[in-house]
């Protein structure tokens, strides 16, 4: 008997069908299909390294059974940007120094990506809120605030014309 699911989704704007067992999370099915830019920390939903955007709204893909995100629109960092076409998040990250093993990143550029669609113009206090969930072992996080505030200031500035 066959007992893998096949379901529809959208990654980064494109359809895609994924097969995978009843059980499995998010997390698991976007990796299995190649969206290693999602990483694999803690699988508890404690550290905010798997983070996507999910309907809109950011999730910690290790805690959301992928059948219940059946044709869900997800977004992956990758669809932001890349290293020769930077989104002003990346860019910001970059700049900035609050990149340094890069694990987390993905997860903290999505984040702020939410918080800055959200708030164009966040304070630290915000940015914490935003973040919080979003673990870091490298920068600490005065850099990846710094980060959030270059950001916020490239994207009005960008919308400003």
């Amino acid at each position: 008997m066959n007992n893998l699911l096949s379901l529809d989704f959208t990654v980064n704007g494109k359809s895609e069908t994924f097969t995978f067992k009843p059980d499995a999370s998010l997390l698991t099915v976007l990796r299995d299909n190649g969206r290693t830019e999602v990483h694999n920390g803690c699988e508890t939903g404690d550290c905010g390294s798997c983070v996507v955007i999910l309907n809109g709204k950011t999730v910690n893909s290790c805690m959301v059974l992928a059948a219940s995100a059946k044709g869900g629109d997800i977004l992956t960092v990758k669809a932001l940007g890349d290293i020769y076409n930077p989104h002003p998040i990346q860019r910001a990250f970059a700049e900035s120094g609050a990149v340094q093993c890069g694990f987390c990143t993905p997860g903290q550029v999505l984040s702020t990506y939410a918080l800055l669609l959200e708030n164009p113009d966040p304070d630290v206090e915000q940015i914490k809120k935003a973040l919080d969930g979003n673990i870091c072992r490298c920068t600490g996080y005065k850099k990846i605030i710094e980060a959030v505030l270059m950001a916020g200031r490239l994207m009005r500035e960008a919308d400003n014309g």
